[in-house]
């Protein structure tokens, strides 16, 4: 399982595609939408309606939309509160947790739980809240199985219904962190090359040429993983356009990795590398993408802000440029 924030295309919407799972995700559980009352109707949940439901959670200061994949298939939804409005509260909270219907009961929530509980815990919170509303028995069982306990009784934010407080304890120990790297390779047009990996966990996905680091600095390692997976030898990387932490599980254990996205211009054309062709390889496929390929991409991409990052890069060159031509 890889847990990663909501990416949003550069206009700031979520894709399409992405959208479509969400949909399909939110109405799959039709009992808690009954008792929640956040949608209309529970039995025709739109995609407009879902964009909108999240837009307003991202409005809130402090809060995050976390996706879960397992095998490439969007399993579950969580979203996190930094801090309570209540300025006497000290934890994060924990606002949703939801697992597509059809992929419950085979552990993807307390997997998904236990990334969040890390994730909390690497940034030294020493506790999380939720709350879960009455009547809701099975997430109360849910929750308590994970060592959650009740302290107490308030009424939700959102339509002022009674709900039970849940708080854990959680040990702050730091995480070790894997490092890696990564090159956006980009041609004279603008398309950027990527590479369609195989991932027992994670599943099939979309990702630029790179891997994890050894003994070396992270632009080392980048060009070192350019040179093996492509075979191109005479492209270099340049700036570094971000650094993407994504937390993720391996044989159920809670990992972190933090990967240094380097830019690079390079010709278009073909790899040459050794590791294409090979039966049972990690590397299934390669394509240029335009920047309208990667907002509708069908399957995930790594990083999976891909599209939006490209285009702010884009936008500063073009501006920079502008500037060094005297244009105002």
């Amino acid at each position: 399982m890889i847990l990663d924030p909501l990416p949003t295309t550069p206009d700031h919407d979520i894709p399409a595609p992405l959208l479509t799972e969400l949909t399909a995700l939110y109405a799959s559980n039709r009992a808690f939408q009954a008792l929640s009352g956040d949608f209309p109707d529970p039995d025709d949940i739109r995609p407009e309606q879902v964009a909108a439901a999240l837009a307003d959670e991202l409005a809130v200061p402090g809060a995050e939309v976390l996706l879960a994949r397992s095998a490439g298939r969007l399993v579950g939804v969580v979203i996190t509160l930094d801090r309570h409005p209540d300025p006497d509260d000290p934890d994060p909270w924990i606002g949703l947790l939801m697992v597509d219907a059809s992929a419950q009961r085979q552990g993807h929530g307390t997997r998904l739980a236990a990334l969040v509980e890390e994730r909390l815990s690497a940034a030294g919170h020493t506790g999380v809240r939720l709350a879960v509303l009455d009547g809701n028995a099975p997430a109360l069982a849910f929750w308590a199985s994970l060592g959650y306990e009740a302290i107490g009784h308030g009424r939700d934010r959102a339509h002022d219904r009674p709900c039970t407080v849940l708080r854990k304890s959680l040990a702050v120990t730091p995480r070790a962190v894997l490092t890696g790297a990564r090159v956006a390779v980009l041609d004279p047009e603008g398309a950027v090359f990527l590479f369609r990996y195989a991932d027992d966990e994670a599943g099939p996905h979309w990702a630029l040429p790179g891997g994890p680091a050894s003994e070396e600095d992270p632009r080392e390692t980048a060009v070192r993983e350019l040179r093996a997976e492509t075979g191109w030898t005479d492209v270099e990387p340049g700036p570094l356009l971000c650094t993407w932490d994504h937390d993720f599980t391996h044989q159920g254990i809670p990992l972190r990795r933090r990967e240094h996205i380097y830019l690079a211009l390079g010709a278009r054309r073909e790899p040459t590398g050794p590791q294409l062709g090979e039966d049972g390889g990690e590397i299934l496929g390669w394509h240029w993408w335009t920047a309208a390929e990667l907002v509708a991409a069908p399957e995930p991409l790594w990083p999976p802000d891909l599209a939006r990052l490209l285009a702010s890069y884009t936008e500063s060159t073009e501006s920079t440029e502008s500037t060094e031509n005297g244009d105002s």
